[in-house]
């Protein structure tokens, strides 16, 4: 796949998608939108991916929307009702692009360097996993540019951490140290250098791979309904899940994998 913002690459069955625009700190134009979404589908639709890992490159994973988006004013104005309907939808068009993450088949593993500003928080809240360098910081920069976050930061972080600090980081714009998010749950784990962050997160990857994708999958549309809806609820999600994915036939590579010492052989999931 060839791209404008980043390269993507699949070896064996984990795929890693990489930010490239390091003169620009990575920032988000409007190719970058358009082709997340893009390549995070084409890479669903093959199937054979079971794990991706988005990582970034030069000293900071992204100085968020690129401002050259707001330069010609008249997508974002809201004086008329007409107007107010356009915004809506080139807003719901970005949160689209996020989305694409969050409803992929596969985990999503975000391996974050430096400065992880404005719309890198909405992106990385968006990915199952976060891991960090001991540089690494976020920033909900909306609020230091007079607007509300909106495309995904405030719909995702207070399920990722405590309200108190999601209200802090939202009205003050200050940053989140990666140590102190370790310490928050938010990040999984921290690295000393970016080598060794994008080595860990591709490890963690996978591992992921390894396992029975029809379980990863469902483990994660499991995970995410939970945290959305109540326990009860949650129990009837499970209930109409489980039949529809339970694989004797995985559990038997398992086990056989278990005594023979081999990695189990599992299917993909089919293509889309």
């Amino acid at each position: 796949m060839a791209h404008e913002c980043f390269e993507v690459s699949v070896e064996g069955q984990v795929a890693h998608l990489r930010l490239s625009r390091p003169e620009r700190r990575n920032a988000m134009t409007l190719g970058f939108w358009r082709e997340l979404p893009q390549a995070v589908h084409e890479l669903d639709a093959r199937g054979g991916v079971r794990a991706l890992v988005i990582s970034s490159s030069g000293p900071h994973f992204s100085a968020g929307m690129d401002l050259a988006v707001f330069a010609g004013g008249d997508p974002l104005g809201t004086a008329t009702v007409a107007a107010r309907a356009r915004f809506r939808a080139k807003l719901e068009e970005l949160q689209q692009s996020f989305h694409a993450l969050a409803e992929a088949r596969f985990p999503v593993i975000a391996a974050v360097q430096g400065g992880c500003i404005g719309g890198g928080v909405d992106l990385v809240t968006a990915c199952c996993l976060r891991y960090a360098t001991h540089d690494a910081f976020f920033v909900i920069q909306e609020i230091n540019l007079g607007m509300l976050a909106d495309v995904g930061t405030f719909n995702r972080l207070p399920k990722q951490l405590p309200e108190g600090v999601v209200r802090e980081l939202g009205y003050t714009g200050e940053r989140l140290g990666a140590e102190r998010a370790e310490r928050l749950g938010f990040v999984n784990a921290l690295f000393e250098s970016h080598d060794t962050l994008v080595a860990g997160a591709l490890a963690i990857a996978r591992r992921i791979a390894s396992r029975a994708p029809v379980a990863v999958a469902a483990t994660k549309r499991m995970i995410s309904y939970t945290r959305d809806h109540s326990v009860a609820e949650s129990f009837e999600y499970l209930n109409a899940l489980q039949p529809g994915i339970f694989s004797i036939e995985d559990i038997q590579r398992s086990v056989a994998a278990a005594g023979g010492g081999a990695p189990a052989a599992y299917a993909d999931l089919p293509p889309r």
